[in-house]
């Protein structure tokens, strides 16, 4: 087992007494800082904040998908200020090597009149690190990142090296141009905690972005929150307790994903290729348990579940060839589960 698989894995292990009120309560006034620290330059794309919020806490990665020109670098680097956390960013591009993120080992002098290698740092070793355009990479690049981001650590020249503690990447993706592009693979896409969708603003939100980036000044964001604050609200998360029926559902709603399993409903069948594995569910309860601590709440509710489960799946699920002929997509099949799961629920 890895040490992210590990990480997740000890979110089974549910405390033998309540938590403190306060601890509780220091997780959700750590939300509302964040999110008021972000309103001075962020205009709406709540929904997408509180996801940004929830990976943060769960010590996830996101895969942030929308068109060009939706805010998506400038809430990175606004959650990044706020927190007080390292930020790095990286254009992926077509001829872009694993030493140009990861870094490299370089001859220098010593004073004696010797050389040796010393390791010179890339850009990944960052708190948190905007992997921006991440399907431009080829595939030896994407390998290179996938190693930091499942084990928090890259190799060099056979040497390990740790990188900073929270690492959080956040890696966008344009919908609409795939020319110089490559697949990112399953593998991959199941080591993001939550795929985050961001869609237009309103109109009245749009006015207010116009109006905000066109006059005199642009607001600033203020650091709000201490890296250990964060690192102990992540901490605290892990302990919410979830009742077995809803770690359950959570269970059966990931099975329900796949073709083959006895969950799955008859429609689902002939349009997956492949469903969710057990990351999912992982994923799932434990984005339900930071839900419920930003909420302020001691334990996970049903509504925590289903809250998440359209992020946490549809990333995670391979549509059929037939699905792909229909022109049903991964998110149309996951919102069809996910509303046909939790009404079922409810009866």
């Amino acid at each position: 087992m890895t040490s992210s698989e590990e990480r997740m894995s000890d979110s089974r292990a549910e405390p033998a007494l309540p938590l403190a009120v306060a601890a509780l309560e220091g997780v959700a006034h750590l939300g509302q800082q964040v999110r008021s620290a972000l309103a001075s330059v962020v205009v709406g794309q709540h929904a997408v904040i509180d996801d940004l919020l929830v990976s943060l806490l769960c010590g996830g990665h996101c895969l942030l998908e929308g068109l060009p020109g939706l805010a998506k670098t400038l809430i990175v680097k606004s959650l990044a200020a706020a927190t007080m956390l390292d930020f790095g960013r990286i254009q992926f591009t077509p001829d872009l090597l694993p030493a140009d993120i990861l870094g490299t080992d370089i001859l220098t002098n010593q004073p004696t009149g010797s050389r040796r290698l010393e390791f010179l740092p890339g850009p990944v070793f960052h708190n948190v690190l905007l992997a921006d355009e991440i399907n431009r990479a080829p595939p030896k690049t994407q390998a290179a990142l996938l190693e930091a981001m499942q084990e928090g650590q890259v190799t060099v020249g056979g040497v390990r090296h740790a990188l900073p503690v929270p690492f959080f990447v956040l890696a966008t993706r344009n919908p609409l141009e795939q020319e110089g592009t490559y697949p990112l693979p399953e593998g991959q896409l199941d080591r993001f905690l939550l795929q985050i969708c961001i869609d237009y603003p309103t109109q009245a939100e749009e006015v207010a972005v116009v109006r905000q980036t066109t006059g005199a000044s642009a607001g600033q964001v203020e650091p709000v929150v201490s890296r250990e604050s964060l690192v102990e609200a992540q901490r605290i998360v892990r302990l919410i307790p979830v009742a077995e029926p809803l770690l359950e559902q959570a269970v059966e709603l990931v099975r329900a994903s796949r073709p083959d399993d006895p969950c799955a409903a008859g429609w689902l069948t002939p349009l997956v290729e492949y469903g969710a594995g057990p990351r999912a569910a992982q994923a799932l309860v434990l984005t339900a348990k930071a839900r419920a601590a930003l909420a302020g709440r001691p334990c996970v509710g049903r509504e925590d579940l289903q809250r998440s489960a359209a992020a946490v799946l549809r990333h995670r699920i391979v549509p059929s060839f037939e699905a792909d002929a229909q022109g049903v997509t991964a998110a149309a099949i996951v919102s069809r589960l996910v509303a046909e799961r939790f009404a079922g629920m409810d009866t």
